[in-house]
C-alpha cells in the first residue's frame, strides 16, 4: 500500500515507518525534516509544516491508501486534515491517547468500551475533543488509535524526564514517585505497538472504529525507577509524596499526574488482536527500558551533565517529605 505518515521520525511513529517500510508498502513521511536521516532507506521525504497551510495542503493533491496522523492535537488540526484529504485516502488513522479514559478507571482492565473524559489534563481533553470531531464524520473512512505509554529513546517517569532524571539518579538525588509505589503501570516498547498498528492497515474492520494498542503486563513505579537506576549502575532514592500534595507544590503536575501516572492502568488488547492479529510484547522490564537508557546515555556522554529547573523544587519537596516520614 501507499501510506503516508505525518510525523514519522517522533517516539512512536519511526518505529511504525521501520515496520511499514518492512512490511513491502511504500511510505512517504511529512514533517519538518530535522530526523530524517533516521528514516530507513526508499522512504519518500516531504519537508513542510503543518502550520504552512499552503504546503500542507499541497498533500490533498495526492492519494495514498493510508494516511497516519501522528501530529494533530487539536479539533481545528482534524477538521483541516478532514478537508486535505476527504476522497484522497482509504484509511485515515489519528493517533489518539490512552490518556483520554476515565481517570481512574471503574474497572481493574482497560478496554475501549471505558468512557473517554479526564477532568484533569488539557492534552487529554483536546485528544477526546479530536476523537468527536472525527467520529461525526462520514465522508473520510477514519481509524483511532490510542498508544498509552510508549518507551523507544525517553525515560518513563511521574515527575521529571529524560536526562534531567538520569541525572538526579547519577548524582544520588532523590526522585519522586506520586502515591506508594505499588500502582500499576504499563509501559510497551515503540517497536512492539508499532506491528500491530501496520496490522490495521487496510482492514475494513478497523474504519470507524477506535483501538488501544499496548502491552498486556504492568510494572509497579517503584519496579520502573529500580530497573531505570540499575540500569545507569546506580541504585534510586525514592521519596513517595501523595498525588494532591504534588499538585499543591506545582499545579501543572494535575493534568500528567491526576489525569494519567498515578493511576492504575492495565489494559485489554482483545480487540485490536482480533483485527489486526494476535501479537505480543516484551514483558522483561529490563529489555523494554533498554533502548531509552542507552539512548539517554549516549545523550549525557555527548552533552555533559543535564539539570531542570524543576530541580531545586523536587530537591525541596524530597526534603520536606522525607523529613514527614515519608518512606
Amino acid at each position: 500500500m501507499n501510506v503516508l505518515f505525518i510525523g514519522g521520525t517522533g517516539q512512536i511513529s519511526l518505529s511504525c515507518v521501520e515496520v511499514a517500510v518492512a512490511a513491502g508498502h511504500r511510505v512517504t513521511v511529512f514533517n519538518r525534516g530535522h530526523a530524517d536521516k533516521l528514516l530507513p532507506a526508499g522512504v519518500e521525504s516531504v519537508v513542510g509544516d503543518m502550520k504552512d497551510a499552503a504546503a500542507y495542503a499541497v498533500l490533498g493533491r495526492r492519494t495514498f491508501d493510508v494516511v497516519c496522523q501522528f501530529m494533530a492535537f487539536t479539533p481545528d488540526q482534524i477538521a483541516t486534515d478532514i478537508k486535505i484529504f476527504t476522497g484522497q485516502t482509504g484509511q485515515y488513522i489519528f493517533i489518539s491517547s490512552a490518556s483520554v479514559y476515565e481517570k481512574p478507571p471503574h474497572h481493574y482492565l482497560i478496554t475501549e468500551k471505558t468512557p473517554t473524559v479526564n477532568p484533569y489534563w488539557l492534552y487529554s481533553q483536546n485528544k477526546i475533543a479530536c476523537e468527536t470531531r472525527l467520529k461525526t464524520e462520514k465522508t473520510l473512512p477514519w481509524t483511532i488509535v490510542r498508544p498509552s505509554h510508549t518507551v523507544r529513546t525517553g525515560l518513563p517517569s511521574m515527575v521529571g524526564g529524560g536526562e534531567d532524571f538520569a541525572q538526579r539518579l547519577l548524582d544520588g538525588k532523590p526522585v519522586i514517585v506520586a502515591g506508594d509505589g505499588s500502582s500499576p503501570w504499563t509501559l510497551t516498547r515503540s517497536i512492539d505497538l508499532a506491528r500491530p498498528f501496520v496490522g490495521l492497515f487496510g482492514k475494513p474492520e478497523a474504519l470507524g472504529t477506535d483501538f488501544h494498542i499496548t502491552s498486556d503486563r504492568g510494572y509497579t513505579w517503584d519496579d520502573i525507577y529500580a530497573t531505570i537506576a540499575e540500569g545507569f549502575g546506580v541504585v534510586a532514592r525514592i521519596v513517595h509524596v501523595p498525588t494532591d500534595t504534588l499538585v499543591r507544590y506545582h499545579k501543572d503536575w494535575e493534568g500528567p499526574l491526576a489525569g494519567d501516572k498515578s493511576r492504575a492502568a492495565l489494559f485489554d488488547n482483545t480487540k485490536v488482536k482480533r483485527v489486526a492479529g494476535d501479537f505480543s510484547c516484551s514483558e522483561n522490564l529490563t529489555e523494554v527500558l533498554a533502548e531509552s537508557i542507552a539512548t539517554i546515555k549516549a545523550r549525557l556522554k555527548a552533552k555533559g551533565p543535564q539539570y531542570s529547573d524543576l530541580d531545586p523544587l523536587i530537591d525541596r519537596i524530597a526534603a520536606e517529605q522525607s523529613a514527614l516520614g515519608a518512606p
